[in-house]
């Protein structure tokens, strides 16, 4: 990125991360975004984006990735994971078909039982986990998956999360 941002275009360095760096990164990311190594990754993402936009090196990143209309990791994360479960939803539980009685927890997905720290980093267990969190107007988009997508990445291109801490406490 060094080498080629003073010969392009703001939106041509753009394109070059989406097609390089982005389409790498969100490969599997639903599988292996809670790993150790997406730390790292994410830091790098970092640099990448500071690079782009000719900032100093500790400058927040957090309005640069909200400029360029990109998600940072694990925001990049909630919305691959959402997208598979969305896509897969055959496959999960609603809590409406458990429980016949009005909560406001109905439109969510059964949390199935953790029974090992493997399967709480998992898809399904942390999908459904990330997708009650969400907010009520975004889940009911669920039955449309293209107004469902479009709803999902404005929330969190407004939001910018680093972690999924940050989301669960939003």
């Amino acid at each position: 990125m060094r080498i080629t941002k003073p010969y392009m275009s703001l939106e041509t360095l753009r394109m070059v991360y989406h097609s390089t760096f982005h389409s790498v990164i969100s490969y599997g990311l639903p599988f292996w975004g809670i790993s150790p190594h997406s730390k790292r990754i994410f830091l790098m993402r970092k640099r990448i984006i500071r690079i782009m936009l000719g900032s100093r090196r500790f400058a927040s990143c957090r309005i640069l990735f909200k400029n360029l209309r990109i998600l940072p990791l694990m925001s990049q994360y909630i919305f691959s994971s959402m997208m598979f479960i969305i896509k897969h939803k055959h496959h999960f539980t609603v809590n409406s078909e458990i429980q016949y009685i009005n909560t406001r927890q109905q439109l969510n997905f059964h949390q199935p039982a953790p029974y090992s720290t493997g399967f709480k980093h998992g898809i399904y267990y942390s999908g459904v986990k990330i997708y009650s969190n969400l907010p009520s107007h975004t889940k009911q988009l669920s039955e449309d998956p293209r107004s469902f997508e479009l709803e999902l990445k404005e929330f969190l291109y407004h939001h910018s999360y680093y972690s999924l801490e940050e989301y669960y406490n939003h």
